[in-house]
């Protein structure tokens, strides 16, 4: 394996290195730091997930190239979030303690703007950014992108599940054509390869593990629940991790607010990340977690965008996300630099199949497992209390004088009754607890992620609808979601097969809520037009010709035509030549 010398950076940069406890460069960075070292560097797509060590893989080269004498912006870093924003501005500062004249500046939302701007007319010559409050400094002319030499996107994936896509278009027009871009992702959807396409020129790819896979130090396992016992299943599952430092994500912010507050009145320390919070709010959680004050951080998707947190030894999925990719991020966050973690799915039978599909993307196996059951739970819960007696460290100078009074008020117990009662202390709780609680039951065995399993399972327990919305008043899913627990004021409706079509859309919900989700959607409105929704009585084959017409073969035709012009046709190329990425 090389060492970073061996690589090509200079003395100044190594010594920063060694000096932060890098003793051999990542897999990543042994790829990636000679690329970016050349004179004529190539654009760069760089797949590999969070964890392995990515912005030492750019950020070393980009330092060692930065003309010192320009006081002016030769680098810029785009990436997600304030706290990821903050992350990587923070390393590039490590990086470069031994190279005074380079300023690095950090560009995001939710903080003075004033500090901001003082901070790039010091003549930044990097700017680690979000895409927003970037856009925002162009626009006021206090940022000017002239002598960029190349843009980093990191975590681009992340940037348009976010919504960033006009942003980060935006901001790339307004660069120089000749520059280099560096695009590094977890996964690489069909939005990503576009904007790779429009402003990538014959992009060297990397790919760090497989492609769109989660890390390969993660354990997948799968719960299988009734929908009543999952607050119940989140619980023991945790229990039975005494360990456990993790990620819970939810799929709304009321649903995190609730599951956060459910924990914490239930004694465990805990608390919710969502978009309702302001920025100290925000800060003031994220600061507990990453101080360990807090075990489970209970988080929407969007709300945990760019969360660099380190050790991180499980991440739960209390629902499934309704994009797979989405569920390759959240796996990602456990597992990095080495380390091993697991990755949970609490899931319904009817989402046996999506879980089929997570498997295929990943290449990996869910182990699904029971329930854990009281016994169980005690079992680990005693052993977590004996490792942590055999493992503590004794302050004998501090101890040794309580010790005569500790011996006289405890002579009258033999050794057997001292560990009971020691035992007892914190042990108590779990045995009263859980001694009279029966076990939750799964609905299913989980050995198989049949498509027709899960179908006909689904059938009983859901009624279908039909939506007068689809793709081209730019529904999603999770929106869909959203507008259900909105309109119907009730958050745990469990909702089945969503299928978006280009004018309209069906979907699932349980069948008890039927006059709820119908009543719920009378009268709203999307972009001021009104919103239809009606049971869709017929079988899904007739039912989806008897509305769509010959939409449905129009639809198979843009997908075969799309797959074969998967990489932008005979757009027009930078620089004159045709552009490639494999």
């Amino acid at each position: 394996m090389s060492s970073f010398k061996e690589l090509g950076l200079k003395d100044s940069l190594v010594s920063a290195v060694d000096a932060l406890g890098f003793v051999t460069p990542m897999p990543i960075q042994e790829k990636i730091i000679p690329l970016l070292l050349q004179d004529e560097t190539d654009d760069v797509i760089a797949l590999a997930q969070t964890g392995t060590g990515k912005t030492a893989a750019f950020g070393l080269p980009i330092i060692q190239k930065i003309d010192t004498k320009l006081k002016k912006v030769q680098y810029l870093i785009i990436c997600p979030t304030r706290e990821l924003c903050l992350q990587i501005a923070d390393d590039l500062k490590d990086y470069s303690v031994n190279d005074k004249d380079i300023i690095v500046a950090a560009v995001f939302g939710g903080s003075s703007m004033d500090r901001q701007i003082q901070k790039i007319k010091q003549g930044a010559q990097i700017i680690s950014a979000t895409p927003g409050r970037l856009n925002d400094l162009i626009n006021r002319k206090v940022v000017d992108l002239s002598k960029v030499k190349a843009v980093v996107l990191d975590e681009a994936d992340e940037m348009l599940n976010m919504g960033f896509k006009e942003e980060l278009e935006a901001i790339l027009e307004k660069t120089p054509e000749d520059r280099n871009t560096f695009l590094f992702s977890a996964t690489m959807p069909k939005q990503l390869l576009s904007i790779a396409n429009k402003y990538m020129f014959n992009p060297v790819e990397i790919t760090i593990g497989v492609r769109n896979s989660g890390a390969e130090n993660v354990e997948h396992l799968a719960f299988f629940i009734h929908a009543k016992d999952r607050y119940l299943a989140l619980k023991r599952i945790v229990d039975f991790y005494p360990n456990i430092y993790g990620i819970v994500f939810c799929r709304t912010r009321q649903e995190t607010k609730e599951v956060s507050e459910k924990l914490m009145q239930d004694g465990y320390n805990a608390d919710a990340l969502h978009g309702d919070l302001s920025q100290p709010q925000r800060e003031y959680v994220m600061n507990k977690f990453r101080t360990r004050n807090l075990k489970l951080l209970v988080a929407t998707d969007v709300a945990a965008r760019g969360l660099d947190v380190d050790d991180l030894t499980h991440i739960i999925n209390y629902d499934l996300p309704d994009e797979l990719e989405i569920y390759t991020h959240r796996s990602g966050r456990t597992g990095r630099a080495g380390k091993k973690g697991i990755a949970i799915a609490i899931a319904h039978l009817k989402e046996k199949y999506k879980l089929g599909q997570i498997e295929k993307q990943l290449n990996k196996k869910f182990t699904v497992l029971p329930i854990p059951g009281g016994r169980d739970i005690c079992e680990k819960q005693l052993f977590h209390l004996i490792d942590r007696v055999e493992k503590v460290e004794i302050d004998h100078v501090q101890v040794e004088s309580f010790l005569p009074q500790i011996y006289n008020k405890l002579e009258w117990m033999d050794r057997n009754e001292l560990i009971q009662r020691f035992v007892s202390v914190e042990f108590n709780r779990f045995l009263d607890y859980y001694k009279n609680l029966p076990d939750i039951s799964s609905p299913t065995d989980g050995k198989s992620f049949s498509k027709e399993g899960t179908r006909s399972s689904r059938r009983a327990n859901y009624t279908r609808y039909f939506i007068n919305l689809g793709t081209t008043d730019g529904l999603k899913p999770a929106q869909l979601i959203g507008m259900i627990n909105d309109f119907t004021g009730i958050r745990n409706i469990d909702i089945g097969e969503i299928d978006i079509m280009k004018n309209f859309s069906f979907f699932e919900a349980d069948s008890n809520y039927k006059s709820e989700v119908i009543e719920g959607f009378k009268g709203q409105r999307l972009k001021k037009r009104e919103i239809s929704v009606e049971v869709a009585e017929k079988r899904r084959g007739n039912e989806r010709a008897k509305r769509s017409g010959g939409e449905r073969k129009s639809s198979d035709k843009f997908r075969k035509d799309d797959r074969s012009n998967k990489f932008g046709g005979s757009s027009e190329k930078k620089k004159g030549k045709k552009k490639s990425f494999r």
